[in-house]
């Protein structure tokens, strides 16, 4: 374990924290105060540390995420429990029908269960700019829905490159937590360029316009 821990960076107090958790599968047994650990141990510190650290995930969803990696289950079970681990847990009941109703017209083409966390969240921040006066006067919506289909083509396009059961799951799981902190920074980098663009901002050395 201390080469372990010297290998990742990651203090063995910390190793044996996510055993304990398990987080991380036990080491293969060679003594009685001894054990071997190999590349698949220093690749699942790398996944552990990338959920709760940069996913923000709690150590017990991290588990239940880890979990559907190791599974047999289906990739789209995998799916479901990456993206309720980095939803907000909402009831169809508490939403404006009419937000549901809006969201599912924007989605109509698309294979989504009335279950699905997003199409929830979705609901839930509709209704909330209906309640803040935002309209869509620009088809702001359905542009969104359209990048956001964009989005989920490249991911399941990374996930089809990856040879094995397990590498597509644990690539599901990762471009699903940690793609939405790449979404969101990559957005305001984008907003800050097309602001830029569409609205320059005139330094107070640039030389004043002359009229001819």
């Amino acid at each position: 374990m201390a080469e372990l821990s010297k290998t990742s960076g990651i203090p063995v107090a910390t190793i044996k924290f996510y055993l304990r958790e398990r987080l991380l599968p036990a080491g293969e047994r060679t003594g009685p105060n001894q054990s071997s650990y190999g590349e698949e141990h220093l690749r699942r510190l790398r996944l552990i540390r990338g959920l709760l650290e940069v996913g923000g995930l709690s150590v017990a969803t991290a588990r239940g995420v880890i979990d559907a990696v190791d599974s047999e289950l289906p990739l789209a079970h995998s799916f479901g429990v990456a993206q309720r681990a980095v939803s907000t847990t909402i009831e169809p009941g508490d939403l404006d029908p009419e937000a549901l109703a809006g969201i599912d017209r924007l989605i109509e083409d698309w294979h989504v269960s009335a279950d699905n966390p997003g199409r929830l969240a979705a609901a839930r921040v509709l209704e909330t700019f209906e309640t803040l006066g935002q309209r869509d006067e620009r088809n702001w919506f359905s542009r969104y829905a359209a990048a956001a289909l964009l989005v989920a083509e490249a991911d399941l396009d990374q996930v089809a490159a990856r040879a094995s059961r397990e590498a597509m799951a644990e690539t599901v799981v990762i471009g699903t937590v940690l793609g939405d902190a790449l979404f969101s920074g990559l957005r305001c980098a984008a907003q800050e360029h097309v602001a830029t663009l569409r609205h320059p901002v005139v330094s107070e050395l640039d030389p004043a316009p002359t009229r001819e």
